[in-house]
């Protein structure tokens, strides 16, 4: 078929669906799930977990609706709102470049290495990891492939880990809390605790799954599965197969009947996929981890950093045996090397195409592998000096990374709004979809104000 067809293609089947969300899902297990939401609730108790289910069910709506649009055009959401001028795309290169500029993921799972294996130096481990994550990006046929096999592989190991790790820990009570949370009941409060950091609490929220512009990445998967328009659409080639330049924009398809009907059960399927992945294994996994929190490491005096991770392995290895506590912490720095790598992918392409978009028009060919390997390993090296001559503190660096994706969150979705709202009336997302994304884009400015208001 050629590129540009008017037909859209037929749907696939549900199981060879899957792969998309899962690769999206891996940037989320290492950051908002395994630190940010269970430090919190060591603090805090469960009263704050309704905050993890509220994020993730937006993430969904987002994401959900960045596949609507490649779906419909096979290119990126970025390509699209290229077409409004140069302005969105110097603004995606700084939003991006910035909060993810900082490997605090890979920070954190050396930390945990070392308290595991002492002799392994903090520094030059993360120089190591934060190298092994170019290889195995670099490595494969074609960039989806690759991260699609390795974010699979790793996910299957650790979420059932949690979850049956959670399931022997937790007593009656803290399912019970857990139960509270969810709609905002906490130990002697509603919502928010007194004295909760908002820019702490916001920054889990932000992480609660994908996290900043990140989640915009989802148009380059859908695309590259081949999902919908995106059939026809070329991706990213590995350095091992080879690069060369090509049209990045897409071409919407004909609406005709058969084209309609064939795009109402595409819609049905990526949304299927996507909760049953992102927002089911998600929120299973963030309720996990913190129920697990709630059962070891709440009420305990934290020191900073991860040392409330570490209690938890502590009172792991004591109900259990010592080795389990242990493999808690190489699960979690499994975990956090899955998220580094994820975010590394993600933040490359979104960095590489809005450069290609601000020095090219859409319908220019570009070397769009070619600018994804440059600005990949020129994060790398900007990582390595920047761990090699000494990181700061792991879940400051998270934290600081998340207030500022918050603020990109909100923008991405207003944007994803009006961009939706200006396809055909028959293929726009309905009232109901329209006033989550604003509620959404409200929800985000008003804790981002209250973020900067209380940091002056």
């Amino acid at each position: 078929m050629p590129k540009f067809s008017t037909e859209l293609p037929e749907p696939i089947t549900l199981k060879q669906s899957i792969g998309p969300s899962f690769i999206l899902l891996g940037l989320a297990l290492g950051s908002g799930e395994l630190i940010m939401w269970p430090y919190l609730v060591s603090q805090y108790g469960l009263g704050i977990i309704w905050g993890g289910l509220v994020g993730i069910t937006f993430q969904y709506f987002l994401n959900t609706e960045i596949m609507r649009y490649t779906l419909i055009w096979g290119e990126s959401v970025f390509v699209g709102w290229r077409r409004w001028g140069r302005l969105i795309p110097a603004w995606f290169v700084f939003s991006t470049v910035i909060p993810w500029a900082l490997p605090g993921f890979v920070t954190a799972s050396s930390t945990m290495l070392n308290h595991v294996f002492p002799f392994l130096d903090i520094r030059y481990t993360s120089v190591f990891l934060i190298l092994l994550t170019g290889l195995i990006i670099s490595a494969g046929k074609t960039l989806y492939k690759t991260m699609s096999v390795v974010q699979t592989t790793l996910l299957s190991v650790g979420v059932p880990f949690v979850a049956i790790l959670t399931l022997y820990m937790a007593k009656g009570t803290d399912w019970s809390a857990l139960l509270q949370g969810l709609v905002g009941i906490g130990e002697g409060y509603r919502f928010l605790p007194e004295g909760i950091m908002i820019g702490a609490f916001l920054g889990a929220f932000a992480y609660s799954g994908g996290g900043g512009n990140l989640n915009l990445s989802q148009s380059y998967y859908i695309k590259e599965k081949g999902m919908g328009m995106g059939k026809y659409g070329i991706g990213i080639k590995t350095l091992l197969s080879g690069t060369h330049a090509h049209r990045i924009d897409g071409r919407m398809f004909s609406l005709s009947a058969s084209n309609l009907s064939r795009f109402a059960r595409w819609w049905r399927l990526v949304c299927t996929e996507h909760l049953l992945v992102f927002w089911g294994i998600g929120l299973l996994t963030i309720l996990m981890l913190a129920t697990l929190s709630m059962a070891t490491a709440h009420g305990v005096s934290s020191s900073g950093g991860l040392s409330f991770f570490f209690k938890e392995a502590e009172m792991i290895g004591l109900a259990t045996h010592n080795l389990v506590g242990h493999l808690f912490i190489l699960v979690g720095a499994l975990m956090l090397f899955t998220t580094q790598l994820g975010v590394l992918e993600s933040a490359s392409r979104i960095i590489a195409e809005n450069i290609l978009l601000l020095k090219h028009d859409v319908k220019d060919e570009v070397n769009a592998s070619k600018m994804f390997y440059l600005v990949l390993w020129t994060e790398l090296a900007f990582s390595a000096i920047f761990l090699y001559f000494g990181a700061s503190e792991p879940r400051t660096i998270l934290t600081l990374g998340a207030i500022l994706n918050s603020a990109a969150m909100m923008v991405a979705f207003f944007l994803i709004l009006l961009l939706n709202r200006r396809l055909p009336t028959v293929l726009r997302p309905s009232f109901a979809r329209q006033i989550v994304l604003l509620t959404a884009t409200l929800f985000f400015m008003y804790f981002v104000g209250q973020t900067i208001k209380g940091a002056l």
